[in-house]
């Protein structure tokens, strides 16, 4: 039985970007890009890991999967919790738009205060 190889990549597995390899070596996760010896990675998707655990038969790679399929529910949990807290600070917003935009102001302040020192002065100089 011949089996797709071409689409495994697609569904189960994904060659990270060149901005997620330089996250996970600045997170010490890999110790350097040279460490990789050129190639790119690759990560499991949440069906990747699914599909190993029939494959795997020691005790400890079941145990590892396990925890890697939990962690992937407590992000999804955690993404889910953020959409609606999202999704509720732009209610709030809507509803008070003024204090939205002063609050705004105030939080750039530092910003603008630190524009209006980096301009060319001009006028009569001692």
């Amino acid at each position: 039985m011949k089996r797709n190889i071409e689409r495994f990549p697609e569904d189960f597995m994904f060659e990270l970007t060149e901005d997620e390899i330089n996250i996970v070596v600045s997170q010490f996760v890999i110790p350097s890009k040279s460490f990789l010896g050129g190639a790119k990675p690759f990560a499991f998707t949440e069906q990747g890991v699914a599909m190993l655990s029939g494959v795997l038969k020691s005790e400890k790679a079941i145990k590892i999967n396990i925890a890697i399929m939990r962690t992937f529910v407590i992000l999804r949990n955690s993404l889910l919790n953020l959409e609606e807290i999202t999704s509720k600070v732009k209610e709030i917003e809507n509803q008070f738009p003024e204090i939205y935009k002063i609050l705004n102001h105030l939080m750039n302040k530092e910003d603008i205060k630190t524009e209006q020192e980096d301009r060319t002065k001009i006028g009569y100089k001692k």
